[in-house]
């Protein structure tokens, strides 16, 4: 039932079920919502997507709610592996809204055509800064990708105008151990064009208004 959500689940997304129901996500729906409409400003009507790091689900949902003719969701860091999350959150959301979005539990090196097929557009969102060669994840994405690979991820050093990425993981204030880098947009910009996407524009977040100016975080669409 969409009015009742259990307490097991640590929610990271703030989905809402329908109902008034809102699940109690660490991320706003309103802060979800106006994310949405930054990532689908690339329509997805009729096209198959590919969530990558989908943990509860959010935008998956959000794109079969927008047309998509098919959805896949994937996760292992927050489903199986070590992150604090589970597949629990995206498993009662799906059935709470009815959804048809598909899922697979697999790790982002491990993506490729072959596990996964490939997608009219691919969300890597919350992705790049989590790994340690960010290169090979937006190659693998690309791989994945037919028409537009759409990134999210933490920036840093904007006054740098050459491509540039800061080392987090022996910084003293990184209080995540899984983040090891923050690339610049010129970074991002140019790993994506020796992915072999033709063009690469730039969004600003959301997040830099909703939460914290002070560690900001951008938007690419990356077009084939």
């Amino acid at each position: 039932m969409a009015n009742v959500i259990p307490e097991h689940i640590q929610w990271f997304h703030g989905i809402d079920l329908g109902e008034g129901v809102v699940t109690p996500g660490f991320k706003s729906n309103d802060l979800l919502r106006a994310e949405a409409d930054v990532v689908f400003s690339y329509p997805v009507k009729g096209k198959t997507v590919l969530d990558i790091g989908a943990w509860d689900g959010f935008f998956s949902f959000e794109a079969e709610k927008r047309g998509a003719s098919r959805v896949l969701a994937t996760d292992w860091f927050c489903w199986g592996g070590p992150g604090w999350g589970t597949q629990a959150g995206f498993n009662h959301a799906r059935a709470a809204l009815g959804s048809k979005v598909e899922d697979k539990e697999i790790d982002v090196p491990d993506i490729s055509p072959e596990t996964v097929g490939v997608f009219d557009i691919v969300l890597l969102s919350g992705v790049i800064y989590h790994v340690t060669d960010p290169l090979m994840i937006l190659k693998r994405a690309a791989d994945v990708t037919r028409e537009c690979l759409i990134i999210e991820t933490a920036v840093a050093l904007l006054d740098v105008k050459d491509p540039a990425m800061q080392f987090l993981h022996s910084m003293p204030h990184n209080p995540d151990p899984t983040n090891f880098w923050s690339p610049n947009p010129a970074a991002v910009i140019a790993m994506l064009k020796w992915c072999g996407f033709r063009n690469v524009m730039v969004s600003e977040h959301p997040h830099n208004k909703f939460d914290d100016p002070v560690n900001p975080r951008c938007y690419f669409h990356a077009i084939k």
